[in-house]
């Protein structure tokens, strides 16, 4: 359901009612422990108007009450929260070494999460996969009983704007595949809303959603795996991704940094993923497809071969990253994806020569907040599920 003001007259007064309920409960969610005088003052709402709406989310399970509170209308009023045990949000991440799956509450703590070791071959069979395991964790009991919102699944290469298309996945080889339709018959009881997104884009989508508090104007993730991404999210309420006309936006491992450089899984010379990406630096040092990056470079950090294969590739994340700063200039960027676990070998080079670049066009002393996730083994996936709530509260029936 839009949410578009020209597609709805002024008398509507089911969509009134649920775009009030809907702008109640993203302010909650934003600010928990408000208190329906506050509401109703921020949001230049009648009392009765925010009562009624309150009451009728307390109704169905959104909101719960908390205790007595000061507020800016005078007496005191009971503190609104998210109800954290009535609903569950689903998330997948498919990457191009494994399934991730997460079940999460309103707010976004993971409930349940799963991980699994598995190279993708095809769409079908990886559908077929992926839905066992989420059939598995639905059943898990931190789990069972709560109603589900909905499932959002990642996916590591561009969306088709406007329809769940995976247009390509360069190192998985899968082009135009309606993922979420191959899912259907393994998931037939899976109720609420389905969406599926950029593994970056999710994940970027996730880390400014579930904040309350600090909420950056703007957000850039940046996923360096074995291939590199990024997502760039503003944020509004409920935040706007940039997507580009054909979904590219973000592909920055496929920006080419060394024309006539070697080839890459896209079919282009040169790309960023071939001098930094997990695929270019098993390439490099000879390490197999099935090993763990991670685990067969762990023991080697003193070779000089590794050595300098990581710095190259951490001096290419930094032309990045100053890249993507003077492109679309946002107010944060956060570093995740399954290279990060590598240190000081690759995040040095490329964080100093980030640090070392940024201020020159404008000579500011503002240094931009870059900030390097420790674990990144379910931000995507968490990701999407939150893309299914801010889907669930802004765009959809559930409220009326």
């Amino acid at each position: 359901m839009s949410t578009s003001f020209q597609q709805h007259r002024g008398g509507d007064l089911p969509f009134l009612k649920r775009l009030n309920r809907s702008a109640i409960l993203e302010m909650v969610r934003r600010t928990p422990g408000l208190t329906r005088a506050d509401i109703s003052s921020q949001a230049q709402l009648t009392k009765a108007t925010v009562g009624g709406c309150v009451q009728s989310l307390l109704h169905q399970g959104w909101l719960r009450e908390g205790e007595l509170q000061k507020s800016s209308g005078g007496r005191p009023g009971r503190a609104l929260h998210l109800n954290n045990d009535r609903h569950v949000l689903l998330g997948a991440e498919v990457g191009v070494h494994g399934l991730r799956l997460v079940a999460c509450n309103l707010s976004g703590q993971v409930l349940e999460s799963h991980h699994e070791h598995f190279i993708p071959t095809t769409p079908e069979a990886t559908a077929e996969r992926l839905g066992d395991l989420l059939g598995g964790l639905t059943r898990a009991p931190s789990v069972t009983g709560r109603r589900c919102l909905g499932l959002g699944v990642t996916l590591p290469g561009p969306i088709a704007p406007g329809e769940p298309v995976l247009r390509l996945a360069p190192n998985l080889g899968w082009r135009d595949i309606r993922f979420l339709e191959l899912m259907r018959s393994h998931l037939p009881g899976l109720e609420g809303t389905w969406l599926m997104d950029n593994e970056a884009n999710s994940a970027a989508f996730g880390e400014i959603y579930f904040r309350t508090d600090r909420i950056p104007e703007s957000l850039m993730y940046v996923s360096a795996g074995t291939g590199i991404g990024s997502g760039m999210v503003e944020g509004n309420h409920p935040p706007m991704m940039t997507r580009g006309i054909q979904g590219l936006a973000g592909e920055i491992g496929h920006t080419v940094l060394q024309p006539g450089g070697l080839y890459c899984h896209c079919g282009n010379r040169g790309c960023a993923e071939t001098l930094v990406s997990g695929w270019s630096i098993r390439a490099a040092l000879g390490i197999a497809e099935e090993e763990d990056l991670i685990q067969a470079l762990r023991p080697r950090l003193n070779e000089t071969e590794v050595q300098l294969t990581l710095r190259r590739a951490g001096e290419a994340l930094g032309i990045l990253l100053l890249n993507l700063h003077h492109t679309l200039n946002p107010s944060e960027i956060v570093l995740g994806g399954s290279l990060t676990p590598l240190g000081a070998p690759l995040l040095d080079p490329a964080l100093a020569y980030f640090e070392a670049n940024q201020n020159r066009l404008l000579g500011t002393p503002r240094q931009i907040p870059l900030r390097v996730i420790e674990d990144y083994s379910f931000v995507a996936a968490r990701g999407a599920a939150a893309q299914v709530l801010a889907s669930v509260i802004h765009h959809s029936d559930e409220l009326i």
